[in-house]
């Protein structure tokens, strides 16, 4: 069994606490590694470093950081196939999907090689009488990013990139269930030029979790995962002084308008429902069609789509729609909650429960699976699935289907398909979500935006990626300048580049 190890100063370090997390292939239910858990002396030790680290860092001009960013986007480009690989080794993601979450990280690393217009100050000239007026921002020294597994690479590119670009070091805690691929970016990131120390990969569970959240030297934390552990990141990370951006769970629904294109909404449903076996933050988990016969003519159209797809492992073909879940305990609590689905007067159009495969017999597999009529006081409407669960709750009018997502706890992304503009700018204008799409049903915005929700999916004023994350991982100076008097040099004239 390989036993896997943190990522410190540049190489690959043994752990030392006699502790480690398994790490499953989901599509055989096999063990097929073992992850160091760090102590907390680990991690201080990995602190202390970084910090040392980031000072030269931080000194280098951003144009230089910049170039670091430009050959990682390239490494990333040139290893895709062998990144796309741990994650589906790891996660279970079929390949194209494992491509399209490294991606998306690369995106992000992309738009960092114009970090240098990100951290442009401010000057005013003659503020007062001989006086300047200038502000600069600064990287805030140590910061941590805390990922989940659903995304093994884009989540860490999200996070190191912007963090990195702007003079920061780096203490990355990837989810102990999808060690490796933070291991290979880190790998990367050096043979990119970035320095030893900057970028620090710990493993660890929730006692590493607390010691960054406790530790006087990290100045800012970034997780995503569940709603309750984000609050919990955000509340202990606030008490201590350091700032936090902490994206949680999501219920995100889609609206059917009557005038909808029947059939691209049903697509819309299957990709945004079903992809990645539903282990997405931004995965569309309730259609709501607005009137009955908008809701018969979606589910004659959502069966036979959903009775096509094809589970399997990612080595399974091209064919293959989505692999199995993370572990078993998920896959146990997906069939919970469509048993209470049913217990509670839902009706199970398709029933994905006991799907087995031959040779992956104990495989974290979940079929996908269809509810109609599912009202608001069902747990299956209640709470995040976070599996190849679709829900269809029906809405008699416009106004009941958006006060449905209004009245929601979560606010992450939400939908709606129709082909009438005034409805979908109300819809867009009105709705208490973070991310919006019209027609579109996974609204993930590109690179150079912020991604981020509202109510209780997100913990924090600034949002990830594009111009928040610049300003999330660095801080104003402003100085007031005034000079009495001054000797005037002769003429220079040269040019002097930058190195």
């Amino acid at each position: 069994m390989q036993e896997l190890n943190h990522w410190i100063d540049g190489k690959e370090v043994k752990g030392t606490s006699g502790r480690f997390s398994d790490v499953y292939n989901p599509a055989t239910g096999e063990v097929i590694a073992r992850v160091p858990l760090a102590t907390p002396a680990e991690l201080d030790a990995a602190i202390q470093s970084a910090a040392k680290a980031q000072i030269a860092w931080a000194a280098t001009n951003p144009q230089r950081r910049a170039r670091v960013m430009m050959k990682f986007g390239d490494l990333i480009n040139q290893n895709m196939d062998m990144l796309a690989e741990l994650v589906s080794r790891e996660h279970g993601k079929t390949l194209p999907d494992a491509k399209g979450d490294v991606q998306r990280g690369l995106e992000v690393i992309e738009v960092c090689m114009g970090a240098p217009a990100m951290l442009k100050g401010e000057y005013t000239d003659n503020a007062g009488p001989g006086i300047d007026l200038y502000a600069m921002r600064q990287p805030l020294g140590v910061v941590a990013g805390i990922t989940p597994f659903n995304f093994p690479a884009m989540i860490p590119l999200w996070k190191m990139g912007p963090a990195l670009a702007s003079g920061n070091a780096m203490i990355l805690k990837p989810s102990e269930r999808v060690p490796s691929t933070s291991i290979a970016l880190a790998k990367l990131a050096q043979e990119a030029g970035l320095p030893d120390g900057v970028l620090q990969v710990v493993n660890g569970d929730k006692e590493i979790v607390d010691a960054i959240l406790d530790h006087p030297t990290v100045q800012a934390v970034g997780f995503v995962g569940s709603t309750p552990i984000a609050q919990y990141i955000y509340g202990r990370a606030a008490n201590n002084g350091k700032r936090a951006q902490c994206f949680g769970g999501a219920k995100n629904h889609m609206l059917i308008m009557p005038d909808a294109d029947m059939d691209k909404a049903a697509d819309a449903l299957i990709g945004a429902g079903f992809g990645a076996a539903g282990e997405r933050c931004m995965a569309i988990s309730v259609a709501v069609p607005v009137g009955e016969a908008t809701a018969d003519a979606l589910i004659e159209r959502l069966v036979p789509r959903i009775e096509k797809l094809k589970v399997g492992p990612y080595t399974g073909g091209n064919d293959v729609d989505f692999g199995p879940v993370i572990t078993k305990a998920s896959q146990d609590r997906i069939n919970r909650l469509i048993a209470s689905g049913v217990d509670q007067g839902a009706e199970l159009v398709v029933d994905g429960r006991g799907l087995k495969i031959q040779g992956y017999e104990n495989g974290f597999f979940c079929g996908p699976s269809l509810f109609d009529r599912v009202t608001r006081d069902m747990d299956i409407y209640k709470e995040e699935i976070f599996g190849p669960v679709l829900t269809t709750v029906r809405a008699q009018s416009y106004e009941d289907a958006l006060g449905l997502v209004m009245d929601n706890d979560y606010g992450n992304g939400t939908a709606i398909f129709t082909a009438d503009g005034d409805t979908a700018r109300d819809f867009a204008s009105r709705v208490n979500v973070g991310m919006v799409g019209i027609n579109f049903p996974i609204p993930v915005p590109l690179s150079y935006y912020s991604f981020g929700g509202w109510k209780k999916s997100a913990f924090g004023d600034l949002n990830q990626y594009g111009p928040d994350a610049f300003r999330f991982y660095t801080k104003t100076k402003t100085v007031t300048s005034r000079w009495f008097s001054g000797i005037k040099d002769g003429a220079a004239l040269n040019f002097k580049a930058l190195d």
